[in-house]
């Protein structure tokens, strides 16, 4: 009851402060368990995404991010669960394929960190190595604008954010026990060049094919 209060208080205020479109949503799996990965650029992408995407997604979220504690417990209401910056712990890893097996969405920002100059950077191989694991779909998603919310009034000009839903793939393995670093890094870029793919190539980084 109180995610979805939260939830409900959350897009009150989206409404009233952004004005956001969505392209792409019938990508998003209904029911059915996915990995969402997307660019990372502001401190608000995961209340936005939790709001427009549809469904309730899991975040995995910095340790940090959980202190002080009221802070951490309105991030677990919310759909969060912390996770080492850099690498997946194995609490964390266990979460996450505990989540996925259950039918739920997980979200993850490959790059594990915001970006200043909103281009996409190196990404950590997590959500590839979830993916190889799980073999559930990955459904890319670029978020643009997130970089206006930022100063004190920039909710008085009420940016435009769109939200890019690209069609969900899916990663190959070669075995189900243990991967090579060569395979989970192709995977990776895979992975990175889809979230490219639908940003404007101004942001897209060394992720061009």
């Amino acid at each position: 009851m109180f995610y979805h209060i939260l939830r409900t208080s959350f897009s009150t205020a989206a409404g009233l402060t952004l004005r956001c479109n969505v392209t792409g949503r019938d990508n998003l799996p209904r029911h059915s368990a996915c990995i969402v990965v997307a660019n990372h650029v502001n401190l608000l992408d995961s209340p936005v995404l939790g709001v427009r995407l549809g469904r309730k997604v899991y975040f995995m979220a910095k340790e940090e991010m959980f202190h002080p504690r009221i802070i951490g417990w309105l991030a677990e209401q919310f759909g969060a669960f912390p996770v080492i910056k850099g690498r997946i712990n194995r609490r964390a890893g266990r979460t996450a394929l505990e989540l996925l097996a259950s039918g739920q969405a997980l979200m993850i920002y490959p790059e594990g960190k915001r970006t200043e100059d909103g281009k996409l950077g190196p990404a950590y191989t997590g959500a590839a190595l979830l993916a190889m694991k799980s073999g559930v779909p990955i459904v890319p998603v670029g978020i643009i604008g997130t970089s206006q919310l930022k100063g004190k009034w920039w909710f008085l000009k009420r940016p435009i954010i769109t939200l890019n839903i690209g069609q969900p793939f899916t990663l190959s393995a070669s075995s189900p026990e243990k991967f090579s670093k060569e395979e989970t890094a192709r995977n990776t870029r895979e992975i990175m060049m889809h979230i490219a793919e639908l940003l404007p190539p101004e942001y897209r980084g060394r992720y061009t094919r």
